[in-house]
């Protein structure tokens, strides 16, 4: 089960990365987006929205 929630957890931080890319966003502060938590990269694409 664990792994299973880790998957889901990494696929949703990846979509959310491509997203972010679209709009040429590739940092956020001084951290690349893949170094970034779910929360923060939800956050920052609902700035886009």
């Amino acid at each position: 089960m664990e792994n299973i929630l880790r998957k889901i957890v990494e696929n949703k931080r990846k979509k959310l990365i491509e997203k972010l890319i679209t709009f040429n966003v590739y940092k956020k502060e001084d951290k690349h987006l893949f170094e970034v938590s779910l929360t923060e990269l939800e956050n920052e694409y609902r700035k886009f929205q």
